[in-house]
């Protein structure tokens, strides 16, 4: 059994207690593609079998969450399971909308320091919950739009973030804050979409069953947004380079019909990159 099934988490799970089911269901290793914290809800892309060969092809996909922040308070995570510290005030909905574009973009980000980063060989949420001094690098991250939604409660509001892999929705709360002069934390995070992968086709954990897995399995190839390598060389899936006329990129390889992986072209020589069968 190889291919994709789009989960849609529940807030209080883990995405590793989710993986699990899913290999139990389909005796079949997996691997989930995306951690949500236990806390937050959504698209939640589950490789199986042979699938979770293609995560390094999905890393960098835009990804899309509604969250809201609460202002005038934080907490160690950044989000709602730390102890709570009260102080700043709470803006307004002008002034938070004006600061947004300062946050959209190609920007710098420091994740986290409960997050899973690595400072010499240590998770920085292992350093941070044994009290240890320690900074985490900025990182570069692309926020394609940040938009605000809502005042949903004294002290809070919801927002629309499209974003690319690997941006920390809680590090916007805290940077966001700190160009309005305050403090806040995440509330609350949905992950709409994941890729290709969207909340309208994701499946609820307690709708599967063994008998029923497959039916909501797709297949690896539909979510690969690449062209078909038509006509190869028979000598690529024995590990030869081969030339051919095709434009330089990622392509589709099927042999005899069926889909065997994916190849790259560079300068007119096509090799098997990824081999799935």
């Amino acid at each position: 059994m190889t291919g994709f099934i789009n989960i849609y988490k529940e807030e209080g799970v883990s995405s590793a207690f989710v993986t699990n089911r899913v290999k139990w269901l389909c005796r079949t290793p997996a691997g989930h593609m995306g951690t949500l914290d236990p806390l937050a809800e959504g698209v939640l892309p589950v490789g199986v079998g042979n699938a979770t060969r293609l995560f390094d092809y999905f890393s960098g996909k835009t990804k899309g969450y509604t969250a809201r922040f609460r202002f005038g308070v934080t907490t160690p995570t950044l989000d709602r399971e730390g102890e709570q510290v009260f102080g700043g005030r709470v803006p307004n909905a002008e002034e938070i909308a004006a600061a947004l574009p300062e946050l959209t973009g190609e920007i710098e980000q420091i994740p986290p320091k409960y997050s899973a980063k690595s400072v010499n060989g240590k998770r920085g949420y292992e350093l941070a919950r044994a009290g240890a001094e320690f900074e985490l690098a900025p990182k570069r991250v692309r926020v394609d739009d940040f938009r605000l939604l809502e005042q949903t409660g004294t002290d809070e509001y919801s927002f629309e973030i499209t974003c690319g892999g690997g941006t920390y929705i809680r590090a916007l709360a805290r940077d966001l804050a700190k160009l309005l002069g305050t403090n806040a934390y995440m509330s609350a995070l949905i992950r709409n979409r994941s890729g290709v992968f969207d909340e309208q086709t994701a499946v609820r954990l307690d709708k599967l069953t063994r008998e029923n897995v497959e039916e909501f399995l797709i297949p690896t190839e539909s979510v690969l947004p690449y062209p078909v390598f038509g006509a190869a060389d028979a000598r690529i899936f024995n590990g030869v380079s081969v030339p051919c006329d095709n434009a330089d990129g990622l392509y589709k390889l099927y042999r005899e019909g069926v889909f065997y992986g994916l190849a790259r072209v560079q300068n007119g020589i096509a090799r098997a990159e990824k081999k799935l069968c």
